[in-house]
C-alpha cells in the first residue's frame, strides 16, 4: 500500500475503500433505474398513457448522466498522497539547471506590477542562482513590459539578498509586505532596519512602474520583429545594492505578423523552448502564468525529489503543483478554487499514470516535450522536425553546453531572433508532434494527452501544506463565465475531433487514465442533460404528466437512493478535503449556472469553429481589480453585472422551476395526486433552493450587482413562451 524512496513517499488514501463501496452500490441503483425505464417503455408502447417524447428525453438525460458518472469513477479508483524530503537531495553543485517560463499577453488586463512580482518571486527561489534562468514571454510586445523588467532586475538586487539572508518564505514582495505573520518571526532590530530599507526600495520600484505606465501608450503590438534582451549588470546598475549572485533574466517577445498564426500560449511557450535551448538549455522547465507567483522557495527542490529519483525519473515527464489563489473569499461563491480538480481528481489520477498538465505550476522535463528519437542521427530528419537552426539542432545533443556570457554576441543574438521568428516553424513538426501542441487553445490538456501520457510518460502530483504557487482568481461572475466558456470550447474541440479520448486510445496510456481524460473533455456536455432535467419534468408537472414512480412504488426508493447517494458522496468529498459544507451548495449552484451558460455557449462555439463559421479567439482573463466587484465578492454576494446572454438563460430557468413548483404543487394538492408528482415537485424545489442567490438578485437586492428588472422581465417572458408552447404540444400533438 505504500512505496518508499529516499526522496519521496507515496501513500494510497484510505478513501479508496469508501469510493469503491459507493461505486458498487450506486452502480446497482443505476442498473435498477435503467431496468425501470426499459420495462416502463415497453409497457408505455402498449397503453399510451404517458406522452412518449418527454419520457424519452428524460431517459436519454438519465443515460447520459449515468455514462458520465461511470467515466468519472476512474478518478476515485486509487487516490494517492505524496510527501517529499528535499534535505536528501544531492549538493547544490550536483543539481540540474532549471529554466522558468513566464507568459504574459496583455498589459491592460494583466497589471504590470503583478507580472513583475511573479518574475521577482521566481528569481528568488531557493535554488543555485547559476542554475536558474528566468524567461518572460511578452506576447503583447509592449515596451512598457521590457522597461518594467529592467526595473524588476534593479529591485531584485535588493530583494534576493534580503530573502536569502533571513530565510524569507513569501517570495512575492507585494504579498510579503502586506502580511504580518512572517514579519513577527524576525523582529530583531537589524532585520527591521533592513526590512524598512527594502520596503522603501519596493515602494520606489512601484512608483517607477506607475510612471512608466503613465508615459507609455498601452496597446498590443501584433506586428513587430522578434525582441530578445538579456537583463544583466551591463544594462542595469543599482547604486548601493550588494553584488549578489543573480539568475539570468531574459525578455522575449516573439515575432508577430498579421499574416501568420501565432497559436496563443502554446506558440509563446514553443518560442521560449527554442530560445532557451541555445541560451541555457536546462534539463527542466518551470512554467508559470504571469499572475501565479512563487509562494514557497523550496518548490524547485520538491520537484527534484521526483525528477532525480532513479526509480521513476526515466519515465517522469512533469511534476504538477495545484493552482491555489491568494484572493479566494471565505464563501468562494464562484467555486474559484476548483476544489474538485485540485483536491480530488488530480490525486486520483496520481494513483494511475499521473495528473493532467494544468497550464501553470509544473516542472517539466525538456526531453519529454522535444522527445528526439535517440536512434535518429540523421541531421536532415532532425531539421525537418525541429527547424533549420544548426545551433538548435546541436542543443538536442546530450553534451551540448550553451556559451552564454555577460553579453550576447551579435551572431548569437541573430540566431536567437531567428528562433523567435514567426516563420521558423513553417514545414516543421512544432505544434504537431514537437513541443506544446496547437490543435486547441487548451494546449496543456492536449499536450499532456497526446504528447506526454500518450507516449508513455508519467506525471506526479505534489500538494504540499504550504502552497508552492499562488495566483489571482476571478472574483466576478462575468469573468468566471467568459473564462469557462473558453475552456469549454477548447475541450469540446477535442471531443468532436479524431483525438476524442473516448475513441482515440494510444497504446501507452492506461484505460483508467484515458477515462480520466475523457471525463475532463466531455464535462462541458453536462449542459445537455442539465437543460433536459431542468425543463421537461417541470413542464410535465404543470400539465399533470407523471415521469417518475409514485411514492408507494418500490422504484421510488431507487430514484431516491440515486439522488441522495450522489449528493451525500459530494458532501463527503467536500468535508474530507477540509472545506465547509456550504461549499457543496456553491459547487452545485455554479455547476448549474455554468451548464446553462458557458458550457452551452462554449460547446456551440466549438461546433461553429469545426464547421468553419468562426475563428478561434483567446481573450486573456481580466486580472485588473474592480473595487465595487471586490466588495460584493468579500460579502459573499454574486455580482450579476454581466451580459444578458449569460443572465437570461439562468434567470429563465429559475423562474420556470419556481412557476413549476408553485403551480405543480397547487395542481397536485387539488387533483389529489401528490404522491404521483412528488419527485417532480421535489426536483423543481431543489433547483430553486440551490439557485436562491439568483432569486435574491431578482427580488431582494438593491445594490449595483443585482439582476436588472429588464432581464427579469425578459426571462419571465421566455419562461411563459416555453411553458405555453410545451403545453400546446402536449394538448394537441
Amino acid at each position: 500500500m505504500e512505496n518508499t524512496s529516499p526522496l519521496h513517499l507515496c501513500r494510497v488514501q484510505k478513501s479508496f475503500l469508501i469510493n469503491r463501496s459507493h461505486m458498487l452500490l450506486h452502480s446497482l441503483a443505476l442498473m435498477s433505474l435503467i431496468y425501470y425505464r426499459s420495462s416502463f417503455f415497453f409497457q408505455q408502447t402498449k397503453t399510451g398513457q404517458t406522452p412518449l417524447t418527454p419520457w424519452l428525453l428524460v431517459f436519454a438525460a438519465e443515460l447520459m448522466l449515468s455514462c458520465f458518472w461511470i467515466v468519472s469513477q476512474a478518478f476515485l479508483w486509487r487516490p494517492v498522497s505524496r510527501s517529499v524530503f528535499p534535505d536528501k537531495l544531492p549538493k547544490d553543485k550536483e543539481l540540474p539547471a532549471i529554466d522558468v517560463f513566464i507568459c504574459t499577453a496583455d498589459p491592460n488586463k494583466e497589471p504590470t506590477v503583478d507580472v513583475m512580482n511573479t518574475v521577482i518571486s521566481a528569481m528568488a527561489l531557493d535554488y543555485p542562482p547559476d542554475k536558474l534562468y528566468v524567461y518572460l514571454s511578452d506576447d503583447g510586445g509592449s515596451s512598457m513590459t521590457l522597461r518594467a523588467m529592467q526595473e524588476a532586475w534593479r529591485f531584485a538586487k535588493w530583494w534576493l539578498p534580503f530573502c536569502r539572508r533571513h530565510g524569507i518564505k513569501t517570495l512575492c514582495p507585494e504579498a510579503y509586505f502586506s502580511e504580518v505573520e512572517e514579519k513577527q518571526e524576525n523582529s530583531h532590530n537589524d532585520f527591521l532596519a533592513e526590512e524598512e530599507k527594502v520596503k522603501e526600495k519596493y515602494d520606489n520600484f512601484k512608483e517607477r512602474l506607475t510612471r512608466i505606465r503613465e508615459n507609455t501608450r498601452l496597446m498590443i503590438n501584433r506586428d513587430h520583429p522578434p525582441i530578445v534582451e538579456v537583463i544583466n549588470e551591463t544594462s542595469i546598475n543599482e547604486e548601493g545594492a550588494e553584488r549578489a549572485e543573480m539568475p539570468l533574466l531574459v525578455y522575449v517577445s516573439r515575432e508577430k505578423r498579421p499574416s501568420h498564426p501565432h497559436n496563443f500560449k502554446a506558440g509563446a511557450l514553443n518560442a521560449l523552448l527554442r530560445v532557451s535551448a541555445i541560451m541555457s538549455n536546462s534539463a527542466y522547465i518551470l512554467v508559470l502564468d504571469c499572475d501565479m507567483y512563487c509562494n514557497d522557495p523550496t518548490s524547485a527542490r520538491q520537484a527534484m525529489c521526483f525528477h532525480l529519483d532513479p526509480e521513476i525519473s526515466p519515465s517522469l515527464a512533469f511534476v504538477q503543483f495545484p493552482q491555489k489563489y491568494h484572493n479566494i473569499g471565505k464563501a468562494d461563491i464562484y467555486d474559484s478554487q476548483l476544489r474538485l480538480y485540485f483536491k480530488v481528481q488530480w490525486q486520483g489520477m496520481d494513483g494511475i499514470q499521473g495528473p493532467i498538465l494544468s497550464g501553470t505550476g509544473f516542472y517539466i522535463k525538456r526531453e519529454a516535450l522535444l522527445n528526439p528519437k535517440k536512434e535518429d542521427v540523421d541531421i536532415m530528419e532532425l531539421k525537418h522536425s525541429f527547424g533549420p537552426s544548426n545551433e538548435f539542432t546541436k542543443s538536442l545533443g546530450r553534451y551540448y553546453k550553451p556559451n552564454l556570457g555577460e553579453v550576447v554576441s551579435a551572431i548569437m543574438l541573430e540566431e536567437i531572433q531567428f528562433l523567435a521568428s514567426c516563420a521558423y516553424e513553417n514545414e516543421t513538426k512544432w505544434g504537431r508532434e514537437v513541443g506544446f501542441l496547437y490543435f486547441t487553445i487548451a494546449e496543456d490538456y492536449f499536450t499532456g494527452f497526446v504528447n506526454l501520457h500518450g507516449n508513455g510518460w508519467k506525471s506526479v502530483y505534489c500538494d504540499p501544506v504550504r502552497p508552492s504557487f499562488l495566483g489571482s482568481a476571478t472574483t466576478n461572475l462575468n469573468d468566471v463565465l467568459v473564462q469557462n466558456a473558453r475552456w469549454s470550447s477548447s475541450l469540446v474541440e477535442v471531443v468532436i475531433s479524431r483525438f476524442c479520448p473516448l475513441f482515440y486510445t494510444p497504446e501507452k496510456i492506461s484505460a483508467l487514465e484515458t477515462m480520466c481524460y475523457a471525463e475532463h473533455a466531455i464535462h462541458p456536455l453536462f449542459f445537455l442533460p442539465m437543460w433536459c432535467l431542468a425543463t421537461i419534468p417541470q413542464l410535465c408537472l404543470l400539465n399533470g404528466i407523471r415521469l417518475y414512480p409514485e411514492v408507494s412504488d418500490w422504484f421510488f426508493c431507487v430514484f431516491s437512493f440515486i439522488f441522495l447517494s450522489s449528493h451525500l458522496k459530494h458532501i463527503q468529498e467536500v468535508l474530507s478535503t477540509g472545506d465547509p459544507i456550504w461549499a457543496w451548495r456553491n459547487e452545485q449552484m455554479m455547476w448549474m449556472i455554468k451548464n446553462v451558460t458557458c458550457h452551452t455557449y462554449g460547446s456551440f462555439d466549438a461546433i461553429m469553429k469545426k464547421i468553419g463559421f468562426k475563428e478561434a479567439s483567446f481573450p486573456p482573463t481580466n486580472k485588473v481589480v474592480d473595487e465595487e466587484q471586490l466588495k460584493l465578492y468579500k460579502m459573499g454576494k454574486i455580482d450579476f453585472q454581466t451580459s444578458i446572454v449569460f443572465l437570461a438563460p439562468m434567470v429563465s430557468l429559475v423562474l420556470l422551476n419556481l412557476a413549476s413548483f408553485v403551480g405543480g404543487l397547487t395542481r397536485a394538492v387539488v387533483a389529489g395526486n401528490f404522491s404521483e408528482m412528488f419527485v417532480q415537485i421535489v426536483l423543481s424545489f431543489f433547483i430553486v433552493v440551490m439557485n436562491y442567490p439568483i432569486v435574491e438578485g431578482m427580488i431582494l437586492r438593491k445594490d449595483k450587482g443585482r439582476i436588472p428588472s429588464s432581464v427579469t422581465s425578459l426571462s419571465a417572458l421566455i419562461s411563459m413562451i416555453f411553458l405555453s408552447l410545451g403545453s400546446f404540444f402536449f394538448m394537441y400533438l
